[in-house]
Formats: C-alpha cells, structure tokens, sequence
C-alpha cells in the first residue's frame, strides 16, 4: 500500500507550506510547472519525487523531468503528463499515448481546475490536483492525496490551502 500526495502548477511557489499534508505519505507526484527546482527542494529532502516537466519550466527542470512517466504503483499502470486534457477532451498526442500503454490512472496538470473523472470508454481514472501556487486564475489552491492498494485506487482526498 502506497500514499501518494499529487501536486502540480506551483509555478516557483515554495512547498513548505503544503509540508504538513505530506506527513502521512510515502510519495510525492509533480504533474508539472514546478518554475525553479529549488521550490520544490523540502519536498525532495524528505520524499521520493516523480514528476514531469511543465509548459513553464525551463532547461533545469526538463533536465530532471520528462515530459511524460509511465510507471507502475503498486499493480496500478500511470501515465502521467503536464498537458493531456480529460475524459472526452485529451489532446491528439495524449490520447494515442493513453491508448498505447492502457493505463489504470492517468494524470496532468495545466488546467489549475482539481478533477478526479472515470473514463468508462479508456477505463480509466483521470486526476489533476489542481495548482498549489499563486500564480493563474484559480481561486482555491488544492493538492490531493490519495491510496493505491494493489490495484486499488481509494481514499482520494482533495486538500484545500487556501485563496489564491
């Protein structure tokens, strides 16, 4: 059993104040738009890291993340990604790489709109936690946590910290 706690789009904002809803986790996923490295570095200190570069993030940050991962968690298939969209709206390049590996949970951020969706035609589950940051037009800040259990995917939590 893994917890993982998804992040993204914090755009160079400091993650020491999202520290203390990660105390219970054993991962951190970055969907992407981390700004600067060093933003990122409490977190990287503490926990394992799995991340893909965002539309922002310059040369430093793509030299440490892809643009997508596609990994296993537990018996759970991940394909995540920055920019992909949603269920019934992926992008070309998205959808035919969800195609390709099938996954059970597929993840991006980009939008700054926190989404947990179930795809019935791809079957499988769609999140995107939202922006932690400051920066962009949302107004609630959000991360998610959540379990993957075998080939379970429970206890799903979104965490609000605050307004923009």
């Amino acid at each position: 059993m893994k917890r993982i706690a998804l992040i993204s789009d914090n755009h160079s904002h400091s993650a020491d104040e999202i520290i203390p809803f990660l105390e219970e986790v054993d991962e951190v996923w970055h969907a992407g738009d981390i700004g600067s490295l060093e933003s990122i570095d409490a977190i990287k200190d503490q926990w394992p890291i799995i991340g893909v570069y965002g539309n922002i993030d310059g040369k430093d940050v793509r030299a440490e993340y892809p643009l997508n991962q596609v990994f296993h968690c537990e018996e759970v298939k991940v394909v995540m990604t920055h920019i992909g969209g949603y269920p019934g709206r992926y992008t070309k390049r998205v959808y035919g790489l969800l195609q390709e590996e099938k996954p059970q949970l597929y993840i991006c951020g980009h939008s700054h709109i926190c989404k947990v969706l179930y795809d019935k035609k791809l079957e499988l589950l769609h999140m995107n936690p939202g922006a932690y940051g400051k920066i962009g037009w949302h107004k609630i800040r959000t991360i998610l946590r959540f379990t993957i259990d075998g080939s379970d995917i429970k206890d799903a939590q979104v965490v609000e910290l605050g307004r923009r």
